[in-house]
């Protein structure tokens, strides 16, 4: 059998050596150019981008610089409430401070503290022990006079009548209420006063209680002088004829008128019967007549007052030192009644009241203020203008933010607020100044403004800050429509007006009526034409509107718009 040859078959390439085609080396190269050129045209496109931002056509250039498309701006009616208040700051504290000094002239030594020292923060009423001076108490009472004199019986003045009224205040009787004279009532009265405070009454001075003494003496001596003249007046007034002699005389009157008798009896009989022997002569019967007129004479002489004068004007003189003496002795005992001394009193205009400050302490010796005592009611005292204080009068009330929640305050008192007056020749303030006061009128006022009940936290929270105080002073009944103050322009009249932006972007003038305004908004009370919430109102216009009608005296509107809307 017969064989052909062929060529030997080459050896396969190595995997580490591969010898490439030459197709496959045509197809990589096209792929190469095709991304290159890719990344040209984009690098292209990109620079061409970023120069066109730097191009700017004619046209460009001139729609930039025009003026942007007018036009109005405006918002919508709302319903809302809205409220007008008054916000101040004020400073909190104790109404109505006063300082307490006492009254050392009827001392007679230093004013030592012994006692009785009350603590800060303590509330004192009537009758109260403030201090213990020299072991005599200081007692609290109501008046708006201080004490400036020790009363005692016989003075008289508006501080008798002060205190009169302040026993009675505290129940205590003291007499006429009318009665201005330090009495024996009103003596009582202070005498019960310490019987309350737990202290012995101020004692009597010794040299006035001696001169008691003396007087009673007197009268004593006066009273038994008078007995004596009356006495002796009664012995003058009798006379010195007993009772026996005046028996005896009488007799003899009887029997010297017996015998008259007798001897006219017989005359008769002797003349019947003519008997010479009985004498009926003349001179026998004159005798017996005389012896008659004697013994009546006798009788009648006794009968005779005597001349008592001398007794009766002893009698008189002593009546008049008895009266005398009397009359010593009342004003003596006057002068022993319970006094009030200076040094134990002092008056406050009201009551009660907290001790804010305490200037001395036990065993110290007190002078100038001791105590500071305010009122126990906390009170704020704000500073406002005229127009503010005239939004607020007394019982407006408003809040008050205490830690977080919102503590109701009263409006109790609103005074001006006065500077002292300028010295003569100097500047003063402008004003108007009070020639009688010595004060010009600054143009605030004061405000007073009392809070509603307090936690004892918020009380303490309170005292000596300044805070801020919310005082309402008109709101409207519920929503109402209104607009921005400065959707508002002022018409040739001076009505109000706003302008009512139409669809088509066109306007018109709406004549309205304005209620309250607050926060920028102004309450529309009525309309020439119905308007309702959403409705849009113009309250300006863009930049570059040049349109005609009221846009263009809108600033000049603007300058009446507080006023139309207040």
């Amino acid at each position: 059998m017969s064989t052909s040859s062929s060529p030997s078959p080459s050896p396969s390439p190595s995997p580490s050596a591969p010898v490439p085609s030459s197709s496959a080396t045509g197809g990589l190269r096209g792929r190469r150019a095709v991304v290159v050129l890719a990344l040209v045209a984009v690098l292209s496109l990109g620079a061409g981008l970023l120069l066109s931002r730097f191009v700017v056509s004619p046209g460009q250039a001139a729609a930039r610089a025009a003026a942007p498309t007018a036009g109005a701006i405006t918002v919508p009616v709302e319903s809302r409430t809205i409220a007008s208040t008054v916000v101040l700051r004020g400073d909190v504290g104790y109404d109505d401070p006063v300082g307490v000094r006492l009254e050392q002239g009827d001392l007679g030594g230093p004013a030592v503290v012994t006692g009785q020292v009350p603590a800060v923060g303590a509330s004192l009423d009537a009758a109260s022990v403030v201090l213990e001076v020299v072991g005599r108490p200081v007692v609290l009472l109501p008046g708006d006079l201080p004490t400036y004199r020790t009363l005692r019986a016989g003075v008289s003045g508006p501080d008798v009548l002060q205190l009169r009224a302040s026993l009675g205040a505290l129940g205590i009787g003291a007499g006429d209420p009318a009665e201005d004279t330090y009495d024996a009532a009103l003596a009582e009265g202070v005498r019960a006063l310490y019987a309350r405070v737990g202290y012995e009454p101020p004692p009597v001075d010794a040299e006035v209680a001696s001169g008691v003494e003396a007087a009673q003496e007197g009268l004593r001596a006066a009273q038994e002088a008078e007995t004596d003249a009356r006495a002796a007046l009664a012995t003058a007034q009798r006379g010195t004829v007993t009772a026996a002699e005046r028996v005896r005389l009488d007799g003899d009157v009887v029997v010297a008128r017996t015998g008259v008798d007798f001897a006219r009896q017989q005359c008769a009989l002797a003349v019947e019967e003519r008997d010479p022997t009985v004498d009926c002569t003349a001179p026998a019967l004159a005798v017996l007549a005389a012896a008659l007129d004697t013994a009546v004479a006798a009788r009648a002489a006794v009968d005779v007052a005597p001349d008592t004068r001398p007794e009766s004007a002893a009698v008189t003189a002593a009546a008049t030192a008895v009266t005398r003496a009397r009359d010593e002795l009342r004003t003596a005992q006057a002068r022993s009644l319970t006094p009030l001394p200076a040094a134990e009193v002092v008056f406050v205009p009201t009551l009660p009241r907290r001790v804010d400050a305490v200037a001395v302490q036990r065993g110290q010796t007190a002078t100038g203020d001791v105590l500071t005592l305010s009122g126990a009611t906390i009170q704020l005292r704000a500073q406002a203008s005229v127009e503010e204080a005239d939004l607020m009068p007394a019982g407006t009330t408003g809040t008050v933010a205490v830690d977080g929640t919102d503590v109701p305050v009263t409006v109790a008192e609103i005074t001006a607020a006065a500077a002292p007056e300028p010295a003569e020749g100097g500047d003063g303030a402008e004003g108007e100044g009070d020639p009688g006061t010595g004060a010009v009128d600054t143009g605030e006022r004061t405000v007073v403004l009392t809070f509603g009940e307090l936690t004892p936290e918020q009380a303490s929270a309170l005292q000596g800050q300044n805070v801020r105080v919310t005082i309402p002073v008109s709101s409207t009944e519920g929503e109402v429509l209104a607009v921005p103050l400065a959707a508002l322009t002022a018409g040739p009249g001076g009505e109000s007006r706003v302008e009512l932006a139409g669809e088509d972007g066109t306007g018109r003038l709406v004549e309205v009526e304005t209620g309250l305004a607050a926060d920028g908004y102004v309450e529309l009370a009525s309309s020439a034409e119905p308007l309702a919430a959403g409705d849009l109102v113009v309250v300006g216009v863009q930049a570059g509107d040049d349109r005609a009608g009221p846009g263009e005296d809108r600033d000049a509107d603007d300058e009446g718009t507080t006023a139309d809307a207040g």
